[in-house]
């Protein structure tokens, strides 16, 4: 028999996140995923303070970037890989109604530190805007599938991963903690993305994946060195390649491919740029989403020793961090959730407690 702290269910973004403040809190873990689902190794990766469709605030953005700063940094030194990377962001304008909005946006307390109040004026090669750009500070992107295809490997190495589909009926619970099969625990973390579908402890809760698909696309004349956002986002990943994202459709719940999604990322990369290009891959995968836009964060309404932590939407590669030290925070201390993310939002709403 195993004895652990924890067990994670989920070894995307959010499980792995959990596993490292785990071990933060000198706590015991194993991560179980049998890894058939995760729209962790097909995110697009880019992060950023503030909504660059709007130009509005984004919850705790300032908090979040401080500790992703500090978090992602370490686990490269760690695992010996570099996957965090820090570039600006240029927001294509596309009127000068979008150029008001954003000195609107640079006039606001909350979002004016993270906005230059001077339009980027510098035509990047073979990308032309009549409107200029607009320069948001502190961004970049995740490699997310460098960092949960590394992080996966060191945990497996370590025994800590066990690459299996978890079966709820082998679940048992207890006052002091549950039995898995052969494994005991304290605690157990479900971190399953939208596969918390099949999760009959939280199936009931309104997670509403939205499907995302990207490209990869080779474009050897560009030399871009830095984030383009558009219709479409372009990333550059180096060696002439680039990630081009991303769609969102919220009726397809399936990882299959489609030509509406290629054709609008291709029509949305050749409006953006004006030069050669070569598509090399094709991905997608479902964003665990939620209906009011908050993460799914807490502990279960009947079981004690139960908790989830979901819902991260298109934001993971900050929120992820700074879920798992909240929610760690709240098992082992006490602390209490801030009521955007607590899960007990939802029970008196849905009458399962009074």
């Amino acid at each position: 028999m195993m004895k652990v702290d924890y067990i994670i269910v989920g070894a995307g973004l959010a499980g792995l996140c959990m596993a490292r403040f785990c071990l933060k809190h000198n706590k015991s873990f194993v991560v179980i995923d049998h890894a058939e689902r995760t729209s962790s190794k097909v995110a697009g990766g880019m992060f950023n303070p503030v909504v660059l469709k709007r130009f509005t605030s984004i919850w705790e953005a300032e908090a979040q970037i401080e500790l992703a700063d500090v978090f992602y940094p370490e686990l490269e030194h760690l695992l010996n890989n570099s996957f965090y990377h820090k570039l600006p962001i240029y927001r294509k304008f596309a009127s000068i109604e979008e150029q008001n909005n954003w000195f609107q946006a640079c006039d606001n307390l909350v979002t004016a530190p993270f906005l230059n109040d001077q339009l980027y004026k510098s035509n990047f090669p073979f990308i032309k805007s009549e409107f200029n750009f607009g320069e948001v500070y502190k961004t970049g992107f995740l490699d997310v599938n460098s960092f949960v295809s590394a992080y996966q490997q060191y945990l497996k190495e370590l025994g800590q991963l066990i690459e299996l589909e978890f079966k709820y009926d082998d679940l048992k619970c207890f006052d002091d903690g549950v039995i898995y099969q052969h494994i005991t625990a304290k605690q157990i973390v479900f971190a399953e993305g939208f596969s918390m579908q099949n999760n009959p402890y939280f199936n009931y809760l309104p997670l509403d994946g939205t499907k995302g698909e990207l490209l990869y696309v080779r474009i050897p004349k560009l030399k871009l060195r830095s984030i383009v956002k558009s219709a479409v986002f372009i990333i550059p990943l180096g060696n002439d390649l680039y990630k081009v994202g991303a769609t969102y459709n919220w009726q397809d719940k399936t990882d299959e491919l489609t030509n509406t999604a290629y054709d609008e990322l291709i029509e949305g990369l050749e409006t953006l740029i004006d030069c050669e290009y070569e598509a090399v891959r094709h991905l997608a995968g479902i964003r665990p989403t939620v209906k009011d836009r908050r993460p799914l964060v807490g502990k279960h309404y009947q079981h004690k020793n139960i908790y989830i932590l979901n819902g991260l939407g298109t934001r993971g590669v900050l929120l992820a961090p700074y879920l798992a030290d909240k929610l760690i925070q709240n098992i082992e201390n006490n602390v209490p959730l801030d009521r955007n993310i607590d899960v007990a939002r939802y029970y008196k709403k849905l009458q399962l407690i009074k």
